[in-house]
């Protein structure tokens, strides 16, 4: 894989695609007529990305209500799952405002999981068909369903939080072996639990499921190699936020406290990491990566309009190839830009205008990679 450039995850769902879906929740389009849309709405950021000059691409993740939407979407023993179900928290920004959404009652695993369909498998067969660039597949890191399980109404289907973990990370291992069944070469595993664990508040709400700070350290971590191994032998990319809705973001901090069990933890070949803005630290941290894995910056932010001049971004990759040879180094957004299908407070142009800053800079400023797997 050669690719200095790639994006995180979801885009911009187009207004023809959210008309589509409103349409559909209203029992005015069939299953049928709605595919067709979320088809179309697909070739088109398929498209989209190819004219910019990226070489890997993806769906979107258009079809998705959220991007970690797909395990209560395919799989039953979920009660309370509703768009705040993904949204829920205490969220900041000094440009939009703040926002508290409260977490929905009733949210709980309630019965054992039971797999209706596969969570990625029709994305990628869809995409494959659309571009004969990378494809890249996202999924979400099992214990970020730690969310799921409540000590008060999920002990009935999964008496601890581990046994029901366990299952949601057999559901994503056969996810993987199925997606490189069908001739997916690159996945990726979004984790931005990891992160939250940084703030006391979100510490203590994890912890309150039964995990203390060095078991989601570990056994967290064993879950996602456990995947990771599963999709053996695709590159595997894992990404680390600090939270992304509606242009708002949930904690602040440096990855310095969760960096060497994480960055040298994890099997993945590539770190997709934040660094938009002062939230993200300084670059110390990737001191601790280990050679054979490659750091994909998020040097340009979703979350607003303004395009980054391009010596900003030369800047920053200077400040880093202090840290770490820039041959490890690669380019992306922080995140996605459109976490859920609410998006962010960007419009299409300034998204296009983000990929495009960043095929330019990775041109400008970027050596060639070294060889290895990862590229």
């Amino acid at each position: 894989m050669d690719a200095r450039v790639e994006h995180v995850g979801s885009l911009l769902r187009p207004q023809s695609l959210r008309d589509a879906r409103g349409a559909y929740a209203r029992g005015e389009l069939t299953p049928a007529e709605f595919k067709a849309a979320e088809d179309q709405a697909v070739r088109q950021v398929v498209a989209m990305q190819e004219e910019v000059g990226l070489l890997v691409v993806n769906d979107g993740e258009l079809r998705r209500e959220s991007f970690q939407s797909e395990l209560s979407a395919a799989c039953e023993g979920f009660a309370g799952v509703d768009i705040n179900a993904w949204l829920w928290g205490e969220w900041h920004s000094a440009e939009v405002g703040d926002a508290a959404i409260a977490r929905p009652a009733d949210l709980a695993v309630i019965a054992p999981l039971r797999k209706r369909r596969n969570l990625a498998a029709e994305e990628f067969t869809f995409l494959r068909g659309c571009t004969g660039r990378q494809a890249k597949v996202t999924l979400p890191s099992p214990s970020l369903f730690a969310s799921l399980w409540s000590p008060q109404r999920s002990t009935g289907a999964y008496r601890t939080l581990d046994a029901f973990l366990a299952d949601v990370a057999q559901v994503l291992c056969e996810e993987v072996r199925e997606l490189v069944r069908l001739g997916c070469t690159y996945l990726q595993l979004d984790a931005p639990h990891y992160p939250l664990l940084i703030d006391p508040g979100w510490r203590a709400f994890y912890e309150e499921r039964g995990w203390p700070l060095e078991r989601w350290l570990g056994y967290g971590i064993e879950l996602d190699n456990a995947v990771i191994d599963a999709g053996r032998p695709a590159t595997f990319g894992f990404h680390l936020c600090r939270g992304n809705q509606l242009s708002r973001w949930l904690v602040a901090g440096g990855y310095d406290a969760i960096a060497a069990p994480v960055f040298g933890g994890v099997h993945a070949d590539r770190l997709l990491l934040e660094y938009d803005d002062e939230r993200s630290g300084t670059f110390d941290p990737l001191r601790l990566v280990p050679d054979g894995k490659l750091v994909v910056l998020g040097l340009v932010t979703t979350k607003n309009q303004r395009i980054e001049p391009l010596e900003h971004i030369q800047a920053r990759l200077r400040e880093a190839s202090a840290v770490i040879d820039p041959r490890r180094l690669a380019l992306s957004p922080q995140c996605g830009f459109a976490t859920s299908v609410a998006g962010n407070a960007i419009t299409p142009e300034a998204q296009r205008a983000k990929l495009a800053l960043l095929i330019r800079a990775a041109r400008e400023f970027l050596p060639e990679p070294q060889h290895g797997s990862a590229w």
